[in-house]
């Protein structure tokens, strides 16, 4: 495993100890594929921080610890890499545990891992459950700020949330849900990675009651719990759709929307509107194929420069952010993003 960088930064950036990171660069017996993983991973998220690794100011080691598709958690870690530099003299070190998928029993043994061997501060992105919450009290009871992203922990003891303010983007899908489908409109199509992810169900719960105000005879057919993936997701909308005559419209709180593009296309049903979230690679290339409507977009950058902020500010070293929301973007093939363009 060729590599540049002394063991003890190796070590430093992927929590385990200089004795065992010797193991690994030195193919030495008695070590797990996991570990070597986490190894190789700590090595290419060194050479993305090189300017990192020379500031002379205060190093912070921050956990970012994801449950998320591929498409989206590496928008995450660009975003956050992106924003290490405005720290300076400050220099942000973050590791980051990305999971596509991460039971509530994973996360909290995870939180416990970072816990055991010590943080500056985590950015969370979990499940909104009993036993994940715990685990966030168990940080924070130790001193360990954590920070929510994108979906939150209301419950437990995390310091701050920062993302989409939830509620409003859902009010929003279904304000231009309710401009765009035609009078006698029926049925629109909800989908959810998890009910348990509670940013997205906030979405949910702002989507259908504004809906319900604007258009009350139409009727939520929910196909959630995919995890955003599009196999899983295509498989829920399959089951909830292939006896309905029309769909008339799509809103998609969590991914997987080439998979239910292709299943509602299988079954010759073709919505007026499809509201997306997220300017993930998938959701760019389906707005370029004009086969979503719009998406509603927040700048990720904004969210964990924000999450960095709040934490360097427990300890001490910032001022803490002025705005933890972000504001929603609709974004259509006409107008992307600069970073998108």
């Amino acid at each position: 495993m060729t590599h540049r960088f002394p063991v003890k930064e190796i070590a430093l950036q992927s929590g385990l100890s200089t004795a065992t990171v010797d193991r690994v660069l030195n193919n030495r017996a008695h070590v797990s594929p996991q570990t070597r993983r986490r190894v190789q991973d700590a090595i290419e998220e060194l050479n993305r921080q090189e300017g990192q690794l020379a500031a002379r100011g205060r190093r912070v080691f921050l956990d970012v610890l994801v449950e998320a598709p591929k498409r989206f958690s590496r928008e995450i870690q660009r975003a956050s890499e992106a924003v290490l530099n405005e720290f300076k003299p400050i220099a942000i070190r973050p590791r980051f545990k990305l999971f596509e998928t991460m039971t509530p029993e994973d996360c909290a043994l995870e939180l416990e891992r970072i816990a055991r061997r010590g943080s500056q501060g985590v950015c969370l992105k979990a499940r909104d459950t009993d036993l994940v919450r715990t685990a966030i009290n168990t940080l924070t009871a130790r001193g360990i700020p954590v920070v929510t992203v994108f979906t939150d922990n209301p419950g437990s003891g995390r310091l701050a949330y920062a993302g989409l303010n939830n509620i409003r983007a859902g009010q929003t899908a279904a304000y231009l849900m309710h401009k765009w489908l035609p009078a006698d409109a029926a049925t629109v199509l909800t989908t959810l990675s998890q009910h348990s992810f509670q940013g997205e169900e906030h979405r949910y719960e702002g989507f259908s009651k504004q809906l319900r105000a604007l258009r009350p005879s139409i009727q939520l057919l929910d196909a959630s719990g995919g995890g955003g993936h599009n196999p899983a997701t295509g498989k829920e909308v399959t089951g909830q759709v292939f006896n309905q005559k029309r769909i008339d419209g799509v809103y998609s709180m969590g991914g997987g929307n080439r998979a239910i593009l292709a299943a509602l296309e299988d079954i010759g049903l073709l919505p007026t509107a499809f509201i997306a979230h997220d300017l993930d690679e998938d959701n760019l290339e389906l707005l370029a194929q004009n086969r979503l409507s719009v998406v509603l977009y927040h700048d990720l950058k904004c969210d964990m420069r924000a999450a960095f902020r709040q934490c360097l500010a427990f300890h001490g070293l910032a001022e803490a952010p002025s705005q933890l929301e972000s504001d929603i973007q609709i974004v259509t093939p006409m107008n992307l993003p600069a970073d998108y363009a």
